[in-house]
């Protein structure tokens, strides 16, 4: 282990120190052939640092320490008093940087505005990756987002500028891939306004999604809370060959855990079968992991991740690791809360769905199971790309697929889309034949965005909503309508190799291991296990310049919101706690089963009013399911007795002075950081979401820091004991404080009453964001 003093110079170079920061050493513009560095304001840790804090902390804590903890106590706030209890206390930490996706950055950056700071304490960027909807093609839908956005990419554009954040425009790429390819390192703690931000863990980094309030304290240079997190290892013996894919390990570690089992954990991945995967492949595993819930996850630092650094520009960094390794890899002797063992060479190729990403199924069992299940066999569509599984080696390995169909001269039976991570990819895979052969195949090439991952996916045309069908795709996200609004399509994900397969066979009842494809020709023959190169051998293409550098000066930097816009509103605050109990509250709903962040404030066509608070509003639990009907979006108005849509309820509510609140099941709030699910229900005058138990992100941010009670119910079977007709008072607000439940007196319509205990994981700060409104009420109190 070398000494901080002899490594300062190097750091200076790799990491950055004062008001600089260094990311990547040189990207070759494709168009102008000249070299470009990207710089950002501010400072970060750095390994010497890192190193410091967590010699602080084993000594305090006395027993070796796994990765995970040394990165996260590594950027401690107050590593010598700061008190650690995995799963317990709330830890103040000091992340390196902050990355927005165009969707959440809107919100973040006007939140951001109205706090009245000058300019951001850390590196941040922006990235345009939601806003592009899947048509036609790569060009034709870039240039439509270009115009239908127009007014939201200058508001990110300008308020980047004015606030010195990094903007990547529209056409770069996804947010994970970027960061990836520019911005992760080992050992980074980056939290990121996007729940798959994790995938920097595939690179070494401890990278965290969360809502855009978090991001607001991070940028604003306050500490940032976050629960101290348990440790789940997951542990990889055997090597990786044939069919199976890293795709398959998440696909496999999701349905040994559910989409409930990493809440509250860092999933910690560790053992000899880890040199057996690719960086980008880590990547893939740690991104999937936001579906169990997972804080995050991570693996240790290794050849794999140096040799990403130096075909992505940064071997100044891949040399700094080197030196600091011992920090970047787990203990000998550390001890996790849970340990999963997965032999790599044993696993088999899988593929999960559909409605709920932790339903596993091996691929060779897929076609009995969907048959005996009553679920369409025909694939419709196949989908590979996203942020999850666009990499140079996945397009590459699915391109072996589509050129021995070619061979043949065979085309995929289902239609067939393909989606680049970033310009780098695209431009990669189309001057090494990637593309060509992709598309060749039939497959369409959609712009460097999310797109139908995400629900924007306009071109979708060959079945009727409400029409049951099959999709298949490398995506990591597949609840109910989520890709194409249809509450009918059956959505798989699996690996790219595997949608490949499928969208040429047509079906899903076909195993690519066993079975044959037939030729035109009538020849019969079976596809041989996909191959790929991990990196391209001649270097990345990075395409074209899609980066825009903050200027040194923008005192003259103008950011406008217009007041008619439908786009984007400025906030705001919201109004503070009146010191008194919350009496005689509605009952707005009481959801039934399933309710993700997709469910409680829809993406698709909805992304467009990201930016304005009023009307995103009007998407508020339109996709749950009402208890008291089996029915989705259709609640009754206590005070009319007349049904309505939950988002006009709740706006009558408020009208008139009746507070409420929504009751919900287990996992309330799994899926997305979107902080707009907390902040729907807080500006249409919700005051708490009680429910039998809550997904990370939505409870422990983003409802406190909106000012919203994130309640559960002491004893779960309470939740059959609320009847859509009761008032809800709330009590003992006047002696709110950590570790004490609260009560719920409810009154039903037959004049009885009842009282139950509410339990809540409020810390004494939290406490303070409830009384003052908001975390940025309170933020502004205390500037």
């Amino acid at each position: 282990m070398a000494s901080y003093c002899t490594t300062v110079t190097r750091l200076r170079l790799a990491l950055g120190t004062g008001a600089r920061r260094f990311h990547v050493a040189a990207v070759l513009s494709a168009r102008a052939g000249a070299a470009m560095s990207r710089f950002e304001p501010g400072s970060s840790i750095g390994y010497g640092k890192m190193h410091e804090n967590i010699g602080i902390v084993r000594r305090r804590l006395g027993r070796p320490l796994t990765l995970s903890e040394k990165i996260v106590y590594g950027h401690l706030d107050d590593p010598a008093g700061q008190e650690i209890d995995r799963g317990r206390t709330y830890l103040r930490l000091r992340p390196d940087r902050v990355a927005m996706q165009d969707a959440t950055a809107q919100m973040a950056m006007l939140q951001f505005i109205s706090s009245g700071l000058p300019k951001v304490a850390v590196p941040s960027t922006i990235h345009c990756d939601h806003l592009i909807e899947a048509q036609i093609g790569g060009a034709q839908d870039l240039q439509r987002a270009k115009e239908v956005n127009q007014e939201v990419y200058n508001f990110l554009a300008t308020s980047a500028a004015k606030y010195g954040v990094g903007f990547w425009k529209p056409g770069s790429g996804i947010i994970h891939q970027i960061i990836l390819e520019n911005y992760a390192y080992p050992g980074v703690m980056l939290i990121g306004t996007d729940s798959h931000t994790p995938n920097g863990g595939g690179l070494g980094g401890i990278c965290i999604g969360v809502g855009g309030a978090d991001a607001v304290d991070v940028m604003a240079g306050i500490p940032w809370e976050l629960k101290c997190p348990k440790v789940i290892g997951v542990r990889l013996t055997g090597t990786l060959s044939g069919w199976t894919s890293p795709k398959d390990v998440i696909l496999k570690v999701a349905g040994i855990l559910t989409v409930k089992g990493g809440t509250g954990a860092i999933v910690e991945y560790h053992g000899p079968g880890v040199d057996s995967i690719s960086c980008t492949g880590m990547a893939t595993i740690c991104n999937m992991g936001a579906e169990i819930g997972a804080t995050t996850s991570v693996f240790p630092y290794n050849h794999r991740m140096k040799t990403y650094l130096q075909k992505t520009g940064r071997q100044e960094i891949a040399s700094a690791a080197d030196e600091f390794r011992d920090d970047l890899v787990p203990d000998e002797g550390c001890e996790y809360d849970q340990v999963v063992e997965i032999n790599l060479s044993e696993l088999k190729p899988h593929i999960n769905g559909p409605f709920t990403p932790d339903l596993a199924h091996p691929v060779s069992e897929i076609g009995a199971v969907a048959k005996k299940s009553g679920w369409p066999l025909e694939v419709k569509v196949g989908l590979i790309g996203s942020c999850t599984n666009s990499s140079y080696e996945d397009m590459g390995r699915a391109a072996s697929l589509a050129k021995q169909a070619l061979d043949k001269g065979l085309k995929c039976k289902a239609q067939f889309t393909v989606t680049p991570g970033s310009e780098q990819i695209r431009a990669t895979i189309e001057r090494d034949g990637y593309a060509k052969i992709l598309s060749d195949v039939g497959g369409v090439v959609l712009a460097n965005a999310c797109g139908p991952c995400i629900g924007q996916w306009d071109s979708r045309r060959d079945v009727k909503k409400g029409e049951k069908n099959t999709i298949v795709t490398s995506f990591n996200r597949n609840f109910t309508a989520r890709n194409d609004a249809n509450p009918a399509t059956h959505a798989f994900v699996t690996s790219p190799e595997i949608v490949t397969a499928l969208a040429l066979a047509g079906t899903l009842s076909f195993n690519p291991e066993t079975d044959y494809l037939m030729a035109p020709s009538g020849e019969k023959f079976k596809l041989e296990p996909p191959t790929g190169d991990e990196l391209p051998s001649r270097d990345f293409d990075p395409g074209q310049d899609t980066y825009q550098h903050p200027p040194a000066e923008s005192a003259s930097v103008q950011v406008d919101v217009s007041p008619s816009s439908t786009r984007l509103q400025l906030l705001e605050p919201f109004d503070k706690w009146n010191g008194r109990d919350l009496e005689d509250m509605r009952v707005l709903i009481k959801v039934k089963g399933k309710c993700t962040t997709d469910h409680i404030s829809a993406a698709g066509p909805w992304l467009k009013f990201r930016g304005h608070l009023d009307n995103i509003s009007n998407n508020l639990l339109i996709g749950a399911v009402n208890m008291e009907n089996d029915a989705v979006n259709k609640v009754k108005n206590q005070l009319t007795g007349e049904y309505g849509g939950v988002p006009d309820v709740a706006r009558f509510y408020k009208a008139n002075g009746v507070n409420w609140v929504v009751v919900g099941d287990e996992n309330y709030g799994e899926g997305s950081s979107r902080e707009h699910a907390a902040l729907e229900p807080r500006h249409l005058g919700g005051r708490a979401i009680i429910v039998k138990s809550f997904a990370r992100i939505h409870a422990e941010t983003n409802l406190k820091k909106q000012g919203l009670l994130p309640l559960t119910f002491s004893n779960p079977d309470d939740y059959d004991r609320i009847r859509p007709d009761d008032t809800i008072s709330i009590t003992g607000l006047k002696s709110f404080a950590p570790g004490k439940p609260l009560t719920a007196v409810i009154k039903h319509c037959d004049g009885s009453q009842e009282s139950i205990s509410l339990s809540h994981t409020f810390n004494e700060t939290q406490i303070e964001w409830f009384k003052a409104g908001s975390a940025l009420n309170r933020m502004k109190e205390l500037l």
